[in-house]
């Protein structure tokens, strides 16, 4: 083994052992460490709690008897801001963390914990913090706390099972894996196969862990019981305060006043089918100036919530706490109550609603030329939804449309045709991924799983959208008021280089040295576009790049390809517009109802990472519940075989896309057809050894599904097909990390007891 550089230090580091230990292939006794940094007897019980404590706080993997264990892989890179668990202190008294949520599978990144600012209170074992990270080592991470969060139990959703005496939950949450105890009298009269939710009982002994069920959410299988399952699963608030309600029962319609009369102009608002709140209208024409040949004025008429929800009021708190509404197949969680979400802030037709709206005019390639804000009173024309949207601009009179709405649908499509050559102009990132769509019956039941459409009239209020949104950035800016912008930064080193590594598979050049752009990651879209990688590609370039976020600091939207912008146009949903209303109010002199002067920075700051969580925590959970779903839709298929590609290669088995549905399953490595194979990380596939059987990203295959497991939505698959010709001897695996049987374990190591 090599030796350590000498160190004047008696006494090794936390740091050299584990340097010592990567650069040593990775693992060690402690006789081969004591013998390396000349420790002698008399250290080596120093050299033991060292050890332990490397063990404890996830920096070292215990190996197997004899050897004291291995520096662990490095774990993935983190976000700018997240929820943190503190754990304890280093030797030098620093305080350690961990992230609140984490794969037990991946390591543990170190994070040290910093006081925070002058005044705050310390952060303790077990307390829990939003903090903000910033990168200080290839596997360290320094936080700043930006606020504390309550200290609660640890709570679970799970499907509560009898079992002799006492009771068995069984979580919900696929990274969860063992089963919870529940002891008699802790069930709260909870009945085989109830969904459950539970906190977690502290008992300082090793076995199963133990649970109280402190409230029944329903019976597993009852259709309805699959979104109940992520709202509790991610603490989602789904009751109002008395007084946020009551604030809502007692608002009343605007009247004209000293708004501007928008009565006159036929705006339409352009929706889904299923949508309740209606949050935006638009309306456009040819522009009359003969400065601007072939231009066109447009109108985004937006909700005016802010009349209705004033800053620092219990529906202000409200809205604050949610961040967003949370939509699933069956039910809305909203950010407002319905009083104002569903009526008096909803664009309903004929009826006067307040609203903020934004005059702008474009000229023919869509490039904006000027823009006005107006605080008004509008009464929409029609509620169109999409599919109506486009039959009124291609049937023409055909299209069962009133004449007078058909009027209106023609010039914005004129406009949207505009914006798009300013969008393809500029060189936006435009992902062609198809999304799911769960259809559900009055009681919940899913009736289909079908690709929701992409059509014209969706692209068009995108645009709309947009453009309303960059003039609310850019008045903001100008006026030098307080604006939460939506963020979306350039992709990571990190990230391109994987991309780089995938794409070399493909024979696909994505050459380095150059400042990425979005018309770049275009170019390789384009290439693949209509060949058999087409999904593929486009998801993993999504994965590339980086999560969009809220923040008062401008850096730009990397996707859009856009200097500045914020979120303006859904205030009914997203707590980031009512911001940005606010502050327009108050820079425009709108009304008394604008942003706070006395604002600070920081609290700016910190609410844009609240809210921005709350987003995540949403999006998150939305994807649970469409996969549950999917997998109670399946659930009726076990046994049928269905088609799909290969969008994932691991160490422990293939993930497939199935192409009718979308849906993604698992096809355990003790799936596979016998033999052992290597993971060939670098070209994405694995390899079998004796057959040279290889199975590769993005190849189709034929599978049949083997189990769909509704309690926590995921798939179990099993191949059909064979992967490529063995004839073809595919090269031998390069860059590989584990070698696996069939039967899914890594060679020469025991399966863990359970």
């Amino acid at each position: 083994m090599a030796k350590p550089t000498p160190d004047p230090s008696p006494f090794p580091t936390r740091d050299q052992i584990l340097a010592y230990l990567k650069e040593n292939s990775g693992a060690a006794g402690k006789r081969e460490i004591s013998h390396a940094f000349r420790i002698d007897a008399a250290d080596r019980v120093k050299l033991r709690r060292l050890l332990n404590e490397l063990e404890r706080d996830g920096s070292l993997e215990r190996v197997r008897r004899g050897r004291s264990g291995r520096a662990k892989g490095r774990p993935r890179a983190l976000p700018e801001v997240l929820v943190l668990d503190v754990t304890g202190t280093d030797l030098d008294g620093e305080v350690l963390a961990r992230p609140a949520a984490w794969d037990p599978a991946e390591p543990v990144p170190t994070i040290y914990l910093s006081p925070g600012r002058a005044g705050a209170p310390a952060a303790g074992v077990g307390d829990r913090v939003l903090a903000r990270l910033k990168r200080s080592g290839p596997d360290e991470y320094a936080a700043t706390p930006i606020r504390a969060l309550p200290r609660t139990a640890e709570r679970m959703v799970g499907v509560f099972e009898r079992r002799g005496d006492d009771g068995r939950i069984k979580p919900t949450d696929r990274r969860q894996r063992d089963e919870l105890q529940v002891l008699r009298g802790d069930e709260a009269n909870a009945r085989h196969g109830d969904l459950v939710l539970a906190e977690l009982v502290p008992t300082g002994r090793l076995g199963l862990r133990q649970a109280r069920v402190i409230e029944r959410l329903g019976v597993l299988g009852e259709p309805r019981s699959i979104s109940l399952i992520a709202i509790h699963g991610h603490d989602i608030p789904t009751e109002f305060d008395p007084a946020a309600l009551a604030l809502a029962a007692a608002a009343e319609p605007v009247t004209l006043g000293d708004r501007a009369d928008l009565r006159a102009i036929p705006l339409v608002t352009i929706d889904g089918a299923d949508a309740r709140d209606f949050d935006d209208a638009v309306f456009a024409q040819p522009d009359g100036d003969p400065a601007n040949p072939e231009g066109w004025h447009l109108i985004v008429a937006i909700a005016d919530v802010a009349h209705y929800v004033r800053p620092g009021d219990a529906l202000d708190q409200a809205a604050h706490q949610r961040g967003n509404s949370v939509y699933f197949p069956d039910r809305v969680v909203p950010m407002l109550p319905e009083q104002l979400s569903n009526e008096l802030c909803s664009l309903r037709p004929h009826e006067e609603r307040a609203c903020m709206a934004v005059h702008v005019w474009i000229d023919r390639d869509g490039n904006k030329l000027s823009h006005r804000f107006v605080r008004g009173l509008m009464r929409s024309a029609a509620r169109l939804t999409y599919e109506e949207a486009q039959l009124a601009y291609e049937r023409g009179a055909a299209a069962e449309v009133p004449e007078p709405v058909r009027r209106t649908v023609v010039p914005l499509y004129g406009a949207f045709r505009a914006l798009a050559r300013a969008r393809e102009a500029r060189g936006t990132l435009d992902l062609d991924l198809v999304e799911r769509q769960v259809m559900v019956d009055a009681a919940g039941a899913v009736t289909a799983i079908v690709p929701r459409p992409r059509l014209d009239s969706h692209r068009l209020i995108e645009e709309f959208m947009i453009l309303a949104n960059v003039c609310a950035a850019e008045t903001l800016e100008a006026a030098g008021r307080p604006c939460m912008y939506r963020v979306h930064d350039a992709p990571s080193a990190e990230k391109l280089e994987a991309l780089r590594g995938f794409l070399d598979g493909l024979h696909i050049r994505f050459p380095k040295g150059q400042v990425v752009k979005p018309r770049n990651f275009m170019a390789i879209l384009k290439r693949v576009a209509d060949t058999p990688h087409q999904t593929l590609v486009n998801e993993v370039v999504l994965r590339s790049q980086a999560q969009a976020a809220y923040s008062p600091h401008n850096i730009g939207h990397f996707g859009l390809a856009l200097r500045r912008y914020a979120h303006f146009t859904s205030p009914i949903r997203r707590y980031a517009d009512l911001l940005v209303h606010r502050s327009l109010i108050k820079a425009l002199g709108l009304g008394s109802d604008g942003l706070p002067d006395g604002l600070k920075a920081a609290s700016f700051e910190q609410i844009g990472d609240q809210i921005s969580a709350t987003e995540r925590r949403a999006a998150q959970a939305e994807r649970e519940v469409v996969d549950r779903y999917t997998a109670a839709y399946l659930a009726a298929h076990v046994g049928a075989s269905f088609a799909g590609r290969i969008s994932g290669v691991t160490r422990f088995g293939l993930f497939i896309k199935l192409s009718e549905t979308g849906a993604d399953g698992l096809v355990p490595m003790r799936a596979l057809p016998s033999d052992f194979y290597q993971h060939d990380e670098q070209h994405h596939r694995l390899v079998g050894k004796r057959t040279r059987r290889t199975f590769t990203l993005g190849d189709s295959v034929e599978v049949r599904l083997a189990e769909a497991d509704v309690v926590t939505g995921s798939l179990i698959l099993a191949l059909l097909t064979d992967g490529a010709d063995p004839a073809a001897r595919a090269p031998k695996a390069a860059g590989g990390k584990s070698g696996h049987r069939s039967g899914g374990r890594p060679a020469g190591r025991r399966r863990r007891g359970r």
